[in-house]
């Protein structure tokens, strides 16, 4: 038996063939809406492992949705059908399978807010249009979290009823796990930033909770049809306060909105949250606790990340990494907290170390990046191109310098460590197979015009054979090639050079 014939439970199954779903969603249409489909159309993923599907019938268009967590499913139903009959713009269920994993929903097109702001952003100038937009949203978020949390039923919500100090912490360890602990570069006291979790987990506790929290209100999840915002994605939805999902908003770190906007936005949000509870002295209880959550998002959100992008190597996390590091620089260096978290700070301040090997603009031409590395100490380096990585080479079977004692100090690019490597027909051996493979590909990427070729030379300690040979295939490729760019990172010794193209 397979591990994959055991990965089944009540709330989660095998994951079914395009043609399982397809036929699925056929028989939905037809026997429930009574439709006749005419065409069925993968969508682009998102950050979930949900699958959407555009179906098109004779008469309208539909979104149909594959996902295997049956318990998120259910709560999107459920929270659908109560938004629905509150009144707020959320789209209906029509049809569901009898297991709960595919179902078809209102179709509200392809346009998002965030597609607004990527006009903005390249005209360098949020608009009246879209800034009004915002507004609307932020409207439309108080009734999800005053009028949408009245009656409704949490029990159903996944994966956790309320924004509780679990949920806290589990934010601030996703941060920790899945962005600190990758990055070596950056030094921590583990105990002390712990320690610092906790009593901001115990500040934010402090906050009144009892609204519905969206959890993931940021722009890509707003469509705009007709001017209209619609809202999708509320699945991970509970018991929350109000501030996290304004701060999603606004400090959504790929939107970019300006500090003078942000503040108009919030103003406008405050406001809105006064005449409709009656409460003239709720926007100061909001603004004590407002700074804490700025924080804890931007930590949420490069953990996020993190996870998505150096993990599970998907490019538009991987992009956005800068991004949520410059934001939590920024805060960082007007901290506005009632009491300081050192250790917190401490780790902020050191993101700058690691923001340069994220930060990745498109080259004009192919770029070559070309990487020594240990095996003990780093493993294989990323793809931040995010092409998922390229050519990595053992070295550990060649002849090692580091077993003498006279090279101990000396790296690949020493004249010591050269002569010695030399010396050995398995060198020359290793380095012809080498540049075969490596011509074919750069051959092939220039005919097809590809930006980026990574390599990656590794041995045991990241300082002799893997330095030789980085260095050596680095110039080797200069020399023949010299049309493409060539960038050649040791990094056990922090170092690198640069071939630029002639």
């Amino acid at each position: 038996m397979y591990f994959c014939d055991l990965i089944f439970s009540e709330n989660y199954y095998i994951m079914r063939s395009f043609d399982d779903i397809k036929e699925a969603f056929n028989k939905l249409t037809t026997n429930i809406l009574h439709e006749s489909v005419v065409n069925i159309a993968s969508m682009p993923s998102s950050g979930s492992s949900r699958k959407y599907f555009r179906i098109t019938t004779e008469t309208k268009s539909l979104i149909g949705t594959y996902n295997s967590n049956i318990e998120e499913n259910v709560a999107f139903f459920t929270f659908s059908k109560h938004f629905l009959e509150r009144g707020l713009p959320v789209p209906e269920v029509y049809a569901v399978n009898d297991e709960k994993d595919i179902y078809i929903q209102s179709d509200f097109g392809d346009n998002t807010l965030f597609n607004n702001v990527e006009r903005c952003l390249k005209n360098c100038i949020y608009d009246n249009e879209t800034i009004e937009l915002y507004k609307k949203t932020l409207e439309h978020l108080i009734d999800f979290q005053t009028n949408g949390h009245n009656g409704l039923d949490y029990s159903k919500a996944f994966p956790t009823a309320c924004f509780d100090k679990m949920s806290i912490l589990d934010d601030l360890n996703y941060f920790k796990y899945c962005f600190l602990k990758i990055n070596e570069e950056i030094s921590f006291n583990e105990t002390r930033l712990n320690a610092d979790f906790q009593r901001l987990a115990d500040f934010i506790l402090e906050a009144p909770s009892d609204f519905f929290m969206y959890r993931d209100f940021q722009s890509r999840n707003i469509m705009v049809k007709d001017n209209t915002p619609y809202f999708i994605d509320y699945q991970g939805g509970r018991k929350g306060p109000l501030q996290y999902d304004v701060v999603s908003l606004l400090y959504q770190v790929k939107a970019c909105i300006p500090a003078e906007i942000r503040e108009q936005l919030l103003a406008h949000y405050l406001t809105n949250l006064e005449q409709k509870s009656g409460n003239k002295t709720c926007g100061k209880d909001f603004m004590r606790f407002y700074p804490a959550f700025i924080l804890l998002r931007l930590l949420q959100v490069l953990g996020a990340y993190g996870f998505r992008g150096l993990i599970q190597k998907k490019l538009h996390f991987l992009q956005s990494i800068p991004f949520a590091i410059k934001e939590l620089t920024r805060q960082e260096q007007n901290w506005k907290l009632p009491f300081d978290l050192e250790e917190l700070r401490s780790v902020i301040k050191q993101l700058n170390v690691v923001l340069p090997k994220y930060e990745h603009t498109e080259p004009e031409r192919l770029t070559i990046t070309i990487n020594s590395f240990s095996y003990k100490n780093g493993g294989i380096p990323n793809d931040n191109s995010g092409n998922g990585g390229g050519f990595v080479f053992d070295c550990r079977a060649l002849p090692n310098p580091g077993r003498y004692p006279e090279y101990k100090n000396s790296t690949g690019e020493d004249a010591d460590v050269k002569e010695f490597m030399d010396s050995y027909q398995d060198t020359h051996f290793f380095m012809q197979n080498v540049q075969m493979l490596v011509f074919q590909s750069i051959d092939n990427y220039l005919e097809r015009g590809f930006k980026n070729l990574q390599l990656n030379f590794g041995c045991t300690g990241g300082q002799h054979r893997s330095v030789y040979f980085a260095q050596k295939i680095g110039e080797t490729i200069h020399e023949n090639y010299p049309m493409v760019n060539v960038l050649v990172n040791h990094l056990v010794q922090h170092k690198n050079h640069v071939y630029e193209a002639k």
